[in-house]
């Protein structure tokens, strides 16, 4: 099958069998959900808080994070906490880990849902990186990084913690090519959509290798692809891609709820506990990955690109003074 088929057949799933009544009590459990204050973070929030849990919405806006959280708190009678985060600016990762941190010993889901679909070639994060990659990739690597100690005690205390990291059936349609993160030249040969592509490339294999490397201390990590949802994540799209998810909202694209579902699955479901480092698809089941994403050497050599990145934020740089 081609990718294209590949991501399409992944993209129109058959009627699910894990709804939101599935997940179950969340009494006791902190969880964190980035980009939470619209579209699939949100919905993802509101089925959390309706199972018990204390989450963290991790917004760049808290203006529009507060209107969430109120709607929110009419929904489900429960509040949201307010965490400000920038995924593009990694001083903004940071003091959101350290914000975290300083209220919360365990950290039982980090749900990396958080991310930016398609913008104009020219814009780049705050360190000057790509911003999809920069957004999709650097920035949840660099807090993941940050809250390990949260996710691993509470691993050890509860039996387990989880990261669901929120890729795309898109990761199909590229590799993972480090020279267009940067160059200019590279980028606009890439072009948005193979840019898009390439960070969710990048994403399930830092995935797979974030499992490889913490399985045997109780964290369990998947990525997922959630389905085609109608959101606003679509809002920078033009051109003939941009025509054909203007027919799709009318058609075919799923309602938000829908887009929950599988890293709700991921990350809750009791048998979801036996997943590390696979890689779901609509609605809450394992699907195939694209090979390259599972090269133990691709990944060991993405993170040691990733943590090149964040060196200078580490103790002890002279950045991070």
């Amino acid at each position: 099958m081609s990718p294209l088929l590949d991501m399409l057949s992944q993209s129109f799933p058959p009627k699910t069998k894990f709804t939101d009544s599935d997940v179950p009590d969340l009494s006791g459990k902190v969880m964190v959900v980035t980009g939470g204050n619209t579209g699939v973070g949100k919905e993802t929030i509101r089925v959390l808080l309706n199972h018990n849990a204390k989450v963290y919405m991790a917004s760049r806006s808290q203006p529009k994070a507060d209107v969430a959280i109120a709607e929110l708190k009419e929904l489900t009678g429960k509040d949201a906490v307010f965490l400000k985060l920038d995924l593009g600016d990694l001083k903004s990762v940071k003091t959101a880990a350290e914000e975290f941190l300083s209220k919360e010993p365990e950290l039982h889901v980090l749900f990396n849902n958080g991310g930016v679909m398609m913008p104009p070639l020219d814009e780049r994060t705050t360190d000057g990186y790509d911003l999809q990659f920069g957004t999709n990739v650097l920035g949840p690597f660099y807090l993941t990084k940050l809250l390990l100690p949260a996710l691993l005690a509470a691993g050890k205390s509860s039996g387990g913690a989880r990261v669901v990291n929120t890729s795309s059936g898109m990761h199909l349609m590229n590799n993972l090519h480090f020279k267009a993160i940067l160059d200019d030249k590279q980028r606009k040969k890439a072009g948005q959509q193979g840019l898009y592509a390439l960070s969710k490339f990048a994403l399930v294999t830092y995935s797979t290798e974030l499992g490889r490397r913490y399985a045997d201390q109780g964290l369990v990590v998947t990525s997922l692809h959630p389905g085609v949802i109608k959101t606003d994540l679509h809002r920078h799209m033009t051109g003939a891609l941009g025509a054909v998810i203007n027919v799709m909202e009318k058609t075919v694209l799923h309602d938000v709820s829908y887009g929950a579902l599988t890293q709700l699955y991921a990350g809750t479901a009791v048998d979801a506990a036996k997943l590390n480092g696979k890689y779901l698809i609509p609605w809450a089941r394992v699907g195939k990955p694209h090979p390259g994403t599972q090269d133990p050497k691709l990944g060991a050599e993405l993170w040691d690109w990733l943590e090149a990145q964040i060196a200078p934020l580490e103790p002890g740089s002279s950045a991070s003074e």
